[in-house]
């Protein structure tokens, strides 16, 4: 989705938006979650632990909305503003706790499963020769 303003020959401001949803099947669920979905004996080594897990579901989606202005002062000189809002909405609940895994830098400890929010703020200037 894309929507432009034109008010002026200086600036310009279009909004977009993006949405993704991931939906495993249950063979597949049952790989990540383990038998019954307790979170526990998933063949991917994922032990959520049955303590904390309240619900083993993997499917998630992802949905983003934009705005982006651009300023032209002058011919072949651009200053642009980026602001996105984005949110993870993911069917798993509850806490679990991890191994150390090195190869993509979470340390040991416990992590709420929870839905999740973010806003991102691009600035950029860009000069044409």
């Amino acid at each position: 989705m894309l929507a432009r303003s034109h008010a002026n020959p200086y600036w310009n401001t279009s909004i977009y938006g993006a949405y993704a949803q991931v939906m495993y099947n249950s063979t597949s669920k049952g790989y990540i979650c383990g038998p019954g979905g307790t979170g526990v004996g998933g063949t991917f080594g994922i032990t959520f632990g049955a303590a904390g897990l309240t619900s083993c579901n993997p499917d998630y989606a992802i949905a983003q909305i934009g705005t982006q202005t651009q300023w032209t002062p002058v011919k072949n000189l651009t200053f642009t503003a980026d602001l996105i809002y984005q949110r993870l909405d993911q069917k798993c609940a509850g806490t679990i706790t991890t191994a150390a895994f090195g190869s993509v830098g979470k340390p040991l400890a416990t992590y709420q499963l929870k839905d999740q929010d973010g806003v991102s703020l691009l600035l950029r200037a860009q000069r044409n020769w």
